[in-house]
């Protein structure tokens, strides 16, 4: 192994966690290929840079707390980075039923307070906002049906 490919990949997984996905991009775009690549990846695992249980969790955290995305869209983009099922899932049970509804309820109370607009237009762009966002379409209309009378 290359001693600044692999200080630079270290860097790199040390600054953030990364999934498997990303780190196969950055050696590409280092020059780094096949039985290469692989023998990079198992040094990262080995030495507990590279973790997709640890990425996934921080994942959802983070897509969840800081930009309120729901769970269909955070399950959504870490298939795109190929992150397993089970990686998936257990990321996920982090987040509690009763936290997810209440983050739900509160987003909803938050939109509706902020508009100027008739019922049905208010109620049109929050459900689309937040089906964008991830949300469960029952939930968010059951939130709805609470908050809008």
């Amino acid at each position: 192994m290359e001693s600044s490919v692999k200080s630079k990949i270290e860097h790199y997984c040390a600054y953030q966690e990364r999934c498997h996905f990303d780190v196969k991009n950055k050696l590409n775009k280092l020059g780094i290929f096949g039985d290469q690549l692989d023998e990079y990846i198992c040094y990262l695992i080995d030495e507990n840079y590279l973790s997709e249980t640890r990425y996934s969790e921080a994942y959802v955290r983070g897509k969840y707390n800081n930009n309120n995305w729901g769970r269909v869209k955070i399950k959504m983009e870490l298939k795109s980075r190929n992150i397993s099922e089970w990686n998936i899932n257990n990321a996920l049970n982090q987040i509690t039923e009763e936290d997810y509804e209440n983050k739900l309820y509160e987003i909803c109370e938050k939109q509706i307070q902020n508009a100027d607009d008739s019922q049905t237009e208010v109620r049109n762009r929050i459900i689309r906002r937040l089906t964008q966002k991830g949300w469960e379409m029952d939930l968010i209309i059951k939130c709805l049906n609470r908050l809008i009378k």
